[in-house]
């Protein structure tokens, strides 16, 4: 199944439903959705994460409930 782009709020209610959180990569500018449980990412609120991917173009894509930050 190919990835799709998604909006911010239906990637909030599909990372909800799987206990995921946006983050950031430590020691990068890289943003990813994790678990809060890595010591190389931290959590960071959405409102942060929808900046970060605007500034960056970026955009959330998802295949099969798969999230993945991308080039828009």
């Amino acid at each position: 199944m190919p990835m799709e782009k998604i909006s911010v709020a239906e990637a909030r209610k599909i990372a909800e439903k799987k206990g995921l959180k946006p983050g950031r990569v430590e020691g990068t500018d890289g943003i990813q959705f994790t678990r809060g449980k890595s010591e190389r990412v931290t959590p960071i609120p959405w409102e942060e994460f929808e900046q970060l991917l605007k500034r960056r173009r970026l955009a959330v894509y998802e295949s099969d409930g798969f999230l993945k930050v991308m080039k828009a």
